[in-house]
């Protein structure tokens, strides 16, 4: 049997006065678009968080194809082959696309050759950006293509959308998911954070639910209803 690319085994994780991970498992396979599901306040953010090295876990451990992962910080996670693209993005609108992209990298390239690299990456996977161009002259879908290509360009094993299509147009949905659909034929796993449970379906391959910090199930969306998915959330 393959060696699943990321693991969590009996992960925990508390805060005062709540509970927020319990004792959650799961797996991740190489190539795989695998959805978290769960209500606000279900510890999909803390889970992704710890994966990410934002957090720690209290208890239990990690493993990236195999070995021990143990990030203290996201530029340890980033080193690993681990990417996250969040919903709220962390941008400065007086500077352009290849300023913003460089301040995101472990190790960013002279501006000729990042600018360079951000212009075939962005063409590669359908989503163009001007890199000379100021962010605050950008739309709210550009501004998350800045986001992508900025992971894209630390070549990710596992790349972490949380939220990815909340403020799209529907045109820019079927983009975004193209890009997906294309970095999963090319082996790269995407965990997918969505209440879009439509878009669940029609786009992931497996799917884990949390409620109230727990693993509730792991189950292969395609198979199930929107409803059906539901109740399982609430």
């Amino acid at each position: 049997m393959e060696t699943p690319l990321f693991e969590a085994n009996s992960l925990l994780k508390q805060f005062p006065g709540v509970l927020a991970v319990d004792d959650v498992s799961f797996s991740v396979g190489k190539g795989e678009i695998h959805a978290l599901l769960g209500e606000n306040g279900a510890g999909k953010s803390t889970l992704v968080k710890m994966i990410y090295g934002v957090l720690r876990p209290d208890v239990g451990e990690m493993k990236m194809s195999g070995a021990q992962y143990a990030p203290s910080r996201p530029s340890e996670a980033r080193a690993s082959g681990v990417g996250m693209v969040f919903q709220h993005f962390s941008l400065f609108e007086a500077l352009t696309v290849g300023e913003n992209v460089a301040l995101g990298m472990n190790k960013a390239p002279k501006a000729k050759e990042l600018n360079a690299r951000i212009r075939e990456v962005s063409e590669a996977y359908g989503l163009p950006l001007d890199p000379t161009r100021l962010v605050g002259d950008l739309s709210v879908g550009e501004r998350q293509r800045i986001e992508i290509v900025r992971s894209l360009l630390q070549n990710p094993q596992l790349l972490i959308m949380d939220e990815p299509t909340s403020v799209l147009t529907p045109q820019e949905v079927e983009t975004l998911f193209g890009t997906l659909r294309k970095l999963s034929d090319e082996g790269v796993a995407i965990l997918y954070i969505s209440h879009k449970l439509d878009e669940i379906r029609s786009l992931c391959q497996a799917a884990t639910i949390l409620r109230s910090g727990k693993l509730i199930s792991t189950c292969d969306p395609q198979q199930e209803t929107a409803k059906s998915l539901a109740e399982m959330m609430i």
